[in-house]
């Protein structure tokens, strides 16, 4: 008997988004201009050899991405290294695992005011940075607070805009070798070896740079949309390849136009403006700030709205204070208290280092990476029992346990500070921990980003689309290209009573 057929919807969620579709959203997740942002730093650290660092950071990420590939194709529902751990190791563990991202996600805003803040300062050194924090912060609440739509069709056209400017940059510091500049030279092994070099500073700036490949695991939300699951694997390992193919041509010019930070002066933490106005002039600068700019602000908008949703999720379900995190405004259909809250943490942009706040994102993103892989040998190897054959043996115990190794070498590396206030983070955890299931009587409420929240769940129709329905058989729109993370459906309690019963 053929199951009964479900009318198609004209918000249906089809599954119509092939390999370069699903690649060139995680590339613009990951905002390739960022490699300027942290150059000065990461260059500092390894004494000018800043593209060994990527080249670490490019093999780590490699290992952890074929671990995303197998759990998204295992668990394509999901998409979170939190529900990876919680439904291969156990809840408990993935809770740990969620509550250290949720350090990473409260971060991320931040970090994005705090880069637009070092741009904005070095082009007006007289006004005061915590006036352009201010200003950026209110704005990007304010957009948030109305509207919680995703921004991936914006990241492509920025994702095209920020490799065009990388492109013109090469081609000016080519021209400035040539003719002396800098190592006077387009080829050599400097910015990979030399002299100088130590293991304990590279696995350092290693972990500085890990922070460029934030956000390739975002991809996984479109697990749903996908022409057929083979895709979604391969397109997480292409993202991050190609990602860090750019990052590291990219370094490895701009190392050998600038083979120390002395033409930053006192701008080091964030030498974009200084790179593009020493390579291209006043023109060229404000191209080259204006493609950070504004891959800065997308950023800024998708992580203050994803941030927002997690908090949501969790007060939902009972995580965190449901009648606090868990309010939807009936009025603008967004968590307006999460909003805002995100917007107060982000304020702290004021006063931090770049360093300092990408270190302690890296310390939650390793501690996922490291969770992601581990669970590929808990779900195959042990639950599954995929360990009879060498295949199996390599590919789901050997091959995760070396991105186990490798993340958890790089997270040992971290700065002191971010290592200190993680820990304590998690200690924080752990006590919450004890409290929410009465010291392990009761089981952890989920809380993955990506589920949903508020009375709305997927259906398959006999097409094979997704349609999304809610009590009433109300239709959720959600259109290809509109990130889960940043949409937050309406329920039916949600809703004016005028639309809930049409």
């Amino acid at each position: 008997m053929s199951p009964p057929k479900v009318p198609r919807v004209s918000g249906s969620l089809s599954r119509n988004l092939g390999l370069w579709a699903v690649v060139g959203l995680g590339l613009g997740y990951m905002t390739p201009t960022v490699v300027f942002d942290t150059f000065g730093i990461v260059s500092g650290i390894t004494d000018g050899a800043v593209p060994m660092a990527y080249i670490v950071a490019l093999v780590v990420m490699m290992f952890t991405a074929v671990s995303y590939g197998k759990m998204a194709g295992a668990i394509p529902s999901a998409g979170s290294a939190y529900t990876y751990a919680h439904r291969s190791i156990h809840p408990n563990v993935g809770f740990f695992v969620g509550w250290t991202s949720l350090l990473d996600y409260l971060l991320l805003p931040m970090v994005n005011a705090l880069i637009i803040r070092l741009y904005l300062e070095q082009i007006f050194p007289d006004v005061s940075p915590v006036i352009w924090v201010v200003l950026y912060v209110a704005a990007v609440t304010a957009v948030v607070y109305i509207s919680m739509r995703g921004t991936s069709r914006v990241n492509a056209l920025l994702l095209c805009f920020s490799v065009a400017v990388i492109i013109v940059f090469i081609v000016l510091v080519c021209n400035q070798l040539v003719n002396g500049e800098g190592l006077g030279t387009v080829f050599s092994s400097r910015p990979f070896i030399h002299e100088d070099m130590n293991t304990e500073s590279l696995l350092m700036a290693a972990t500085v740079v890990c922070f460029s490949f934030i956000g390739f695991d975002a991809i996984t939300m479109y697990s749903e949309e996908v022409r057929s699951p083979k895709i979604m694997p391969r397109a997480i390992l292409v993202t991050v390849i190609i990602g860090g193919a750019i990052f590291l041509i990219a370094s490895y010019f701009a190392q050998l136009r600038f083979p120390d930070n002395t033409p930053f002066g006192d701008y080091v933490d964030d030498p974009l403006p200084q790179i593009g106005l020493i390579v291209g002039g006043e023109v060229f600068q404000t191209i080259f700030v204006a493609a950070g700019f504004t891959a800065t602000v997308a950023s800024g908008l998708a992580s203050h709205a994803s941030v927002s949703r997690m908090l949501l999720v969790m007060g939902r379900n009972s995580v965190l204070p449901k009648r606090v995190f868990g309010y939807v405004s009936p009025r603008t259909h967004t968590p307006t208290f999460n909003v805002v809250l995100v917007g107060v943490v982000s304020l702290a942009a004021m006063s931090f280092s770049l360093e300092l706040i990408s270190a302690f994102i890296n310390f939650g993103a390793l501690i996922a990476f490291t969770a992601v892989n581990a669970s590929v040998i808990a779900w195959f190897a042990i639950r599954q029992g995929r360990r009879k054959t060498f295949a199996d043996v390599f590919n789901y115990i050997v091959m995760p346990a070396i991105g186990v190794i490798m993340t958890a070498l790089l997270w040992l590396n971290l700065h002191e500070e971010a290592l200190i206030g993680g820990l304590i983070w998690m200690a924080a955890g752990a006590i919450y921990l004890l409290v929410l299931t009465r010291a392990f009587r009761k089981p952890i409420a989920s809380f993955d980003e990506n589920e949903p929240v508020t009375g709305f769940n997927k259906v398959i129709d006999a097409d094979g689309d997704i349609i999304t329905v809610g009590p009433g058989l109300e239709v959720e729109t959600m259109r290809h290209g509109s990130s889960s993370a940043s949409d937050t459906p309406r329920a039916a309690d949600d809703q004016p009573k005028s639309t809930r019963n049409e």
